[in-house]
């Protein structure tokens, strides 16, 4: 709020009323008129109280310069004295009302009516500003009315129209000629359209509809009716396919407008949300070749740029940094607005040396390009965070948060560069190694080359209560044993700890029916934790081996446990339902 007045007092007077209405109130005090038009653009005000008795500045002159350069900012004047008559002129000229410091509480409602108003206004604002770009994007979407068409010559693309490339939600031709047919399409649709094909170049195509389903770029589905005619394509044959626009209006707008809603209009990039499951959903599918790498790029000292610019105008510093990452970016990359003022990229590379020119051409793009922001010019730096994305590595929590702590140490030791934390580096080496553990692993697996191994734990009160702490062992090809330092964290790192898990509590379930013990301590996996058939799957195993469930103990460290406090409850009560004990590993730790 910013208040004109002559006296200090008064300013106070105004801090100490609005705070005891519950207010945050922060107050920038103009004791003359010189810096209105400063304060009034660049303190991004949300009201201006004006002490009008005193002769600071004609109200008229003032009220007209506010409607024109801050005509969204609630003007309320001061006076000694309020009438009807004072607060008509008033409203006259521009301001919302007139209160005096005598009516302290008719200041504080006027105060909050005027408040909650403007920020009802703000909002409404916003929200008709995103309404009218997707009214825009619809209105383009409508106006696509061109039918889409490829052609096809041996399977491969080799022509694609504009509206085709609209279809796929791609810029360049070059995204989709030369690829394959089938690489537009899901599997299920492969044998259709090969036959087509097929009966098409021979003439024996009867000219019906084509029901197919195209795989976008976005990892989405969409649903097409396909014409087939046969043609000819720089003097060879081809087959031309054709998605009439009438056809695909409905699914492709729709596609479109999903699409649209689920990002951010100001920079063009993916909602948190919406970004987070589509790189779920594309880290579950495995690379045909290259690596995949998460890069988290923010802007340095930016609570320095908000103090000078100002909280309201620092968004367009991110819409342009994000311009200028788009202007970077491939077809195939993935892009979301993160973490307030961060953005995170999935790059789909060669190799990691291909990440990182990325990222460093980000960083010298960003340090060279000024950016508007409010009436302000000026530069700044970033740094980028790299996590890369093992190939046997399904879940990208790890590397997001890789990328984001690398992007935080490199802005802690002076910003404006490409950072990646060692073991992510670490990781990337680990993956050949990997390789060979996994089909290692999964060979023990099948051939039930694993072995338990019970450690006795004794009492220190001499009692002996006949309780096992269980280890397993993998036993190679050649007979020897393993260690599970050895291949446990493999099985870790590949999803493959619930599968060892499960082997284990079976074992120990028939021990337990044999030994007899008065506890047998199991361990669980994060895997096996979080996993909800676990415990459908552990009764089933109680009955079928007849054991006495109250022997078995299963465990679970306590750093995971800490991670997962809902399903370390829900889990324990359903082993107390089934007897079953349930203990935390390395308590206290």
């Amino acid at each position: 709020m910013i208040v004109m007045t002559r006296q200090q007092d008064n300013v106070e007077a105004i801090n100490k009323a609005l705070r005891n209405a519950g207010h945050a109130v922060h107050l920038s005090w103009l004791p003359d008129a010189s810096g209105l038009g400063e304060a009034l653009t660049e303190a991004a005000p949300e009201m201006l109280l004006i002490f009008a008795d005193e002769g600071i500045i004609d109200v008229g002159a003032a009220l007209e310069f506010c409607g024109r350069f801050a005509a969204e900012v609630p003007v309320l004047l001061v006076r000694d004295e309020v009438t009807e008559q004072t607060i008509e002129t008033a409203m006259a000229l521009g301001a919302q009302d007139v209160v005096t410091l005598a009516n302290v509480e008719r200041l504080q409602k006027v105060v909050t009516r005027e408040l909650k108003t403007h920020r009802l206004q703000r909002a409404l604002s916003s929200m008709m500003s995103s309404a009218h770009e997707y009214q825009r994007q619809l209105k383009d979407f409508v106006q696509q009315a061109t039918d889409a068409i490829i052609a096809v010559q041996e399977g491969i693309v080799v022509e694609a129209n504009r509206a085709w490339l609209d279809l796929f939600g791609v810029e360049k031709a070059d995204a989709i000629v030369g690829m394959p047919l089938m690489d537009l399409f899901v599997p299920d649709s492969h044998a259709a359209m090969k036959g087509a094909l097929v009966a098409c170049l021979q003439g024996r195509w009867a000219g019906h509809a084509l029901k197919a389903t195209a795989a976008l770029p976005n990892d989405d589905t969409l649903p097409l009716d396909l014409l087939l005619v046969k043609g000819e394509f720089e003097g060879e044959p081809c087959v031309r396919f054709t998605v009439a626009a009438g056809d695909r209006g409905m699914a492709d707008m729709e596609s479109r407008l999903t699409d649209a809603v689920q990002r951010d209009p100001a920079t063009g990039f993916l909602y948190r949300s919406y970004f987070i499951e589509r790189l779920e959903k594309r880290v579950a599918v495995p690379l045909k070749g290259g690596m995949r790498c998460l890069a988290y790029i923010e802007p340095d000292r930016y609570d320095a740029i908000l103090s000078d610019v100002g909280v309201l105008t620092g968004e367009d510093l991110l819409v342009e940094l994000a311009q200028q990452l788009r202007e970077l970016l491939q077809p195939e990359d993935l892009a979301g607005r993160f973490a307030g003022n961060g953005f995170m990229v999935l790059l789909e590379r060669g190799n990691l040396a291909d990440a990182e020119a990325w990222a460093e051409h980000v960083v010298q793009k960003i340090a060279q390009s000024v950016f508007q922001v409010g009436r302000k010019s000026l530069s700044t730096t970033c740094t980028v965070g790299l996590g890369a994305i093992p190939a046997s590595l399904s879940d990208p929590d790890g590397p997001a948060t890789d990328a984001y702590n690398a992007n935080r140490r490199g802005r802690e030791i002076g910003g404006n560069r490409v950072y990646s934390l060692e073991h992510t580096e670490t990781m990337m080496r680990l993956q050949v190694g990997d390789q060979l553990w996994v089909k290692r692993i999964k060979s023990a697996l099948m051939e039930n080359r694993l072995r338990l191994v019970q450690q006795p734990i004794a009492s220190l009160q001499g009692d002996d209560l006949g309780m096992f702490d269980v280890l397993v062992r993998m036993i190679d090809e050649n007979g020897r044993e393993v260690l599970p330092s050895e291949f446990i964290p493999v099985a870790e790192r590949n999803g493959l700890a619930k599968n060892i898990d499960r082997w284990v509590m079976g074992a120990s379930m028939r021990f337990c029916a044999l030994r007899k013990p008065g506890g047998l301590f199991v361990r669980l996996s994060r895997d096996s934790l979080v996993d909800p058939s676990l415990a459908a799957w552990l009764g089933h195993q109680v009955s079928s081996v007849n054991v006495e469930p109250q022997r078995i103990v299963l465990q679970v460290r306590e750093d995971i446990a800490a991670q997962y406090v809902k399903e370390v409850t829900a889990l324990q009560e359903q082993l107390a339902a089934m007897k079953i004990r349930f203990a935390i590993e390395g308590f206290g730790s």
